[in-house]
């Protein structure tokens, strides 16, 4: 049976834009077809091994499927996708938008005044993309094309980049001991979204959890989260120290302020979580000790001077974060989490568990030696783990 005239026409200009070379991306929405989950599809061209392609991101409820066709396939494939459960589509090139609703065509102005890259290697390297991904434009990443705006660029690169630093450390961890992870002090829910979006993509079936004391802010991350029908996330009321993590496998606490960066690294000790990434801020515990207690050593030429004092503050508590975690079992690391072009707050705390190591003495000898030195009472995280 011959199409509809508007779904012939709607097709033929994508031919037309193609062959010009004004064509940008399609999408196709209203879907009530036979297909369980579906909600709709996004196309946008790519180069193959020098071969130009459409590529379509079938988009379900619960997962992206993407398949990539020739033009004259593709074209196809959208004829038959308008006659059989679609019934909205927006075709964009960089002269207009042409929208079919409701059996009608209406031409707009063009929402892309430039070619998207076709660059497929490129496109795949980056773990979160923007295409169909609606917690993006919910928390003003993105346009509703899927568009990163000029003022979010780098909350985007922000992203990008944690999600491809935790991937290489979720690797690491066999995927029957991920089911649950508590993200500690979720604020917005950027990087808590992003996370719960890459394992989905992975096929990891965990339980994520953002805490956040803004009751406001939990609400509009559940709401989110509903509406671009993450199941497995929710979002929690409360603070670091009160929320249950019993059995959590993955602990994340990015820019907790002071000792709420100890309160979060205890929960994923006493939890045995086998990994615990964390992100300090704002080192005021330690140095009000040093300032309290003003120990005479051999850097005191550099702790006379504030900035110098602040710096230092920083990197003696984050060390003796790092030295605790390995006399509770853990491997550690720390660097840089992204550039000071995008956020100050560039350490990460990284800790792997290792399941049969014993509590070394030595350890809890040089952690006292350092607070001696450094004139410090007492470090928040032992004192909370009653080292």
């Amino acid at each position: 049976m011959a199409a509809p005239f508007f779904v012939t026409e709607f097709v033929l200009a994508i031919d037309t834009s193609l062959q010009d070379g004004s064509f940008a991306k399609i999408s196709l929405g209203s879907y009530s077809g036979d297909e369980p989950g579906m909600r709709n599809i996004h196309i946008r061209k790519i180069k193959v091994k020098r071969e130009d392609k459409l590529s379509f991101t079938y988009r379900f409820k619960t997962r992206d499927i993407v398949k990539n066709y020739n033009f004259s396939e593709a074209l196809e494939m959208i004829e038959d996708a308008l006659c059989d459960g679609f019934h909205s589509a927006t075709l964009f090139t960089t002269q207009f938008d042409l929208v079919l609703e409701k059996k009608t065509l209406k031409t707009k102005s063009a929402t892309h005044k430039e070619l998207l890259s076709s660059d497929h290697d490129r496109q795949k390297n980056r773990l979160i993309g923007t295409e169909g991904k609606d917690y993006l434009h919910e928390l003003n990443i993105t346009d509703d094309t899927g568009k990163v705006y000029k003022n979010a660029q780098d909350k985007y690169r922000q992203i990008n980049k944690y999600v491809e630093i935790l991937s290489g450390l979720i690797k690491n961890i066999s995927s029957d001991k991920i089911k649950k992870i508590v993200d500690m002090g979720a604020g917005k829910g950027y990087l808590t979204f992003a996370l719960y979006d890459y394992l989905q993509s992975q096929s990891i079936s965990a339980q994520v959890t953002g805490v956040e004391f803004r009751g406001d802010l939990v609400n509009l991350c559940n709401r989110i989260a509903e509406k671009s029908n993450f199941t497995g996330l929710t979002f929690a009321e409360g603070t670091i120290d009160g929320f249950d993590c019993t059995d959590a496998n993955i602990l994340i606490a990015l820019h907790a302020c002071d000792t709420a960066t100890d309160d979060a690294i205890a929960k994923g000790i006493e939890a045995k979580a086998e990994l615990i990434v964390v992100a300090p801020c704002c080192h005021k515990q330690i140095r009000c000790e040093i300032e309290k207690n003003k120990t005479s050593n051999d850097l005191d030429f550099l702790l006379h001077h504030g900035i110098f004092l602040e710096r230092q503050a920083e990197m003696v508590t984050d060390g003796l974060r790092a030295l605790i975690l390995e006399y509770c079992g853990y491997s550690t690391k720390v660097f840089e989490f992204i550039s000071d072009a995008h956020t100050p707050k560039n350490v990460l705390i990284v800790a792997t568990r290792n399941e049969n190591a014993a509590r070394d003495p030595a350890l809890l000898d040089k952690i006292k030696a350092a607070k001696t030195y450094f004139g410090i009472g007492h470090h928040h995280l032992e004192k909370v783990l009653s080292l």
